[in-house]
This record gives structure tokens, C-alpha cells and sequence, in this order.
């Protein structure tokens, strides 16, 4: 259909009358520890009853895919200010596309891609994984996070978590639906939420649409869920409505048979980058973006300070004895360092001793 241009917008007229016929919607991204809002994906939708995956199909034919994405992308970006406070923003990207001159020209348009969340919605196998990965260091590099969508959906899907390493992996649905009542799914999501621990990345339970499912999420200690049952797109960012707020805590109550490592963490000392360190430990070093890159200990048997890469994080809502566990198979050199709590937005709540783990776990037996 023919169309206005508007400047510095992509050209999409081959299927937009105008810009404005793609708006977009946001859904809420749950934090199952606290029951709050933890994000927001934003959604593109379209004139008429088609759904976005006709209409992103039909740019693909007419040769606009990257410029139909392009506009998404640049809409998104431009209500990052928006956000509430504590909350990232999830932008979908085909990975075929990224590397696309529409598709940098949109995410170039904000050069501080810190509350962003970049999330890779496609598993056809890449033709150059190393120019993806390249890609990515860039847009890490100016502040995002990296998302994994449909997790445990193929061998494709798994092959693209351990080459790119993302910080949130997106459990595919067919694996979330009716979940609660089929003990195969649960044991996949079960295996996809234990390598997704091992690469640092949080779990994101998607498309839960029933308190059976939530339950059974909560049960597994998924950090992060979204769907129906939560929250449905809207124009706007909602927050979370008082009974749904309810149902989460009330679920995640119930199912914390076990001490969670939000009991042991410690406040702990923050320095950015360029900052003054403190003559004594413990303190943690902060690298672009609040990103926690070092800790600064001290030597238990000699004094002697020294800096520790931050080799394992761990969200607050976490098993100990999970979390033990991991801490305990790290490199030997790096196995009693303490364990970093965040958020998943990425801020530091505090540290975890490996000695507050090993006494918590005696306590619960």
C-alpha cells in the first residue's frame, strides 16, 4: 500500500499506510520472588485482524522484513525513558536481521541500551554465528542484556544458548502449557532452567496462562514468569493488579518447602569503575552499567587483599542448596569466593558467603 515517509523512520510502504499503523503494546514480565513487575516486552500489533506473524510474513515477501522490524525496534526504543522505575524493556530481533543496515540504524538511534533487553526470537541455524556473536559483544558492550526465546524448543535453540550466552532464556511454551499435569515437561524445563544457571542466565517461564502452571514454576524456582494468568499487553506499563499480586505470593509461599538464599545475603559495598577502593574488604567493583565485574576480598589465611572475577550470580528467590552446589563446582580457585545476589534487572543486591550457605543448609535439615 502506498504510504507517507516520515524522517528517520524506515521505509515500509510496500505494507504501511502510514508509520502509526504499527503500534505497540507491553506485557508485563513477573518477578515470582517479590510479585512485582520485573520488565515489559513490547509487542507490535497491526490494522485489521491479522496477527503480527502474518504481517512480519508478508514483509519478509515483499522484501521489508528488516525495515518492518527496524520500525518496531525504533518505536520500543523511543518509551525507554518511560519505564517505570527497576524495570528493562524486551525488544524482539530476528537473528537473521540484526546485522541488517535498517535494523542498526534503529537500535543506533539510543546509544545507551542499558534497561534494554535485546531478545533473539528465532532458532533457524545461522549462517555466521561468529558475526552474531560480534554483534551482540557490541550491544553488550553499550549496555544490553540478551534474551533466548523458545528455549528447549530444538537442538537449534540449545546450540544458539551455548554459543551466545544470553542473560535471559525464554522457556518455549509447548513446554510451559499444561506443564503442572505432565512430569516430562516439567523434568525439560527442569534441565533447560539447570543450564541456564550453569551460562548465568535467568529462566523465564512464558505463556503461563493458569495458577496450576504458575504453581508448578514456582515449585521449580523460576525466577521469572509472563503470560494471561499475569498480565495481558497493554498501551501502557501496567502494574501488576493487586490479585494477581496476591496469587504469586501466595503460590511462591507455598512452595518454598526449602530456605531460599534471600535469608543469607549481605549488604555489601558498591565502587563504580575510576572510583576509590576501599582500604578493607569486602567490597564489589561495578563495571558499565552497574554490571558487577570483581569483588574485593581478603586472603584468610595471609590478609593479603586482592580482586576476584564475580564467577557465579544467583537471583534472591534461589535454593540454597542450588546455589551451594553451583558455588562448590566452580574452579577450585574461585569456589569460597562469595556469590553475588541480583535482580533481574541486574542490580546488586548484596553478597553470599559459601559459609551462610553451608550453615543454612545444616539448619533446614
Amino acid at each position: 500500500m502506498p504510504g507517507t515517509r516520515t524522517a528517520g523512520l524506515p521505509d515500509c510502504r510496500p505494507l504501511l499506510a502510514d508509520h502509526d499503523d504499527l503500534t505497540l503494546v507491553f506485557q508485563p514480565i513477573v518477578d515470582l520472588a517479590t510479585g512485582t513487575v520485573a520488565g515489559y516486552e513490547a509487542l507490535a500489533r497491526f490494522p485489521g485482524a491479522a496477527g503480527p506473524d502474518v504481517w512480519f510474513a508478508a514483509a519478509a515477501e515483499a522484501g521489508v522484513a528488516a525495515e518492518l522490524e527496524a520500525l518496531a525496534i525504533h518505536k520500543a526504543l523511543a518509551v525507554v525513558p518511560d519505564l517505570p522505575a527497576d524495570t528493562f524493556l524486551t525488544v524482539n530481533v530476528s537473528p537473521h536481521l540484526l546485522g541488517t543496515a535498517p535494523v542498526q540504524a534503529a537500535l543506533a538511534v539510543r546509544a545507551d541500551l542499558h534497561r534494554v533487553v535485546v531478545e533473539l526470537t528465532e532458532h533457524t541455524p545461522v549462517d555466521d554465528l561468529d558475526a552474531l556473536r560480534a554483534q551482540i559483544a557490541l550491544l553488550r558492550g553499550r549496555g544490553a542484556l540478551i534474551a533466548l526465546d523458545d528455549a528447549g524448543s530444538g537442538y537449534s535453540g540449545l546450540q544458539q544458548m551455548a554459543a551466545l550466552r544470553p542473560q535471559l532464556v525464554k522457556l518455549d511454551r509447548a513446554l510451559v502449557a499444561d506443564a503442572d499435569a505432565d512430569p516430562v515437561r516439567m523434568a525439560l524445563a527442569e534441565m533447560v532452567g539447570e543450564f541456564a544457571g550453569r551460562i548465568d542466565a535467568w529462566l523465564l517461564a512464558e505463556g503461563v496462562e493458569t495458577a496450576a502452571e504458575l504453581a508448578a514454576f514456582a515449585q521449580l524456582g523460576v525466577p521469572l514468569a509472563q503470560g494471561w494468568l499475569l498480565g495481558r499487553p497493554a498501551r501502557t506499563f501496567e502494574p501488576l493488579d493487586p490479585d494477581v499480586q496476591r496469587l504469586v505470593r501466595a503460590q511462591v509461599a507455598r512452595a518454598r518447602l526449602t530456605e531460599s538464599v534471600a535469608s543469607v545475603v549481605r549488604p555489601v559495598r558498591q565502587y563504580a569503575e575510576g572510583e576509590e577502593l576501599p582500604s578493607v574488604p569486602p567490597a564489589l567493583l561495578l563495571g558499565p552499567h552497574g554490571v558487577p565485574t570483581a569483588l574485593l576480598l581478603a586472603d584468610l589465611r595471609t590478609g593479603e587483599v586482592y580482586t576476584a572475577p564475580v564467577t557465579l550470580r544467583v537471583h534472591p528467590s534461589t535454593d540454597i542448596q542450588e546455589t551451594l552446589q553451583r558455588a562448590l563446582t566452580r574452579p577450585p580457585a574461585h569456589r569460597f569466593e562469595p556469590v553475588v545476589c541480583t535482580d533481574p534487572s541486574g542490580s546488586v543486591l548484596g553478597m553470599i558467603r559459601v559459609e551462610d550457605l553451608v550453615g543454612a543448609r545444616r539448619r533446614s535439615r
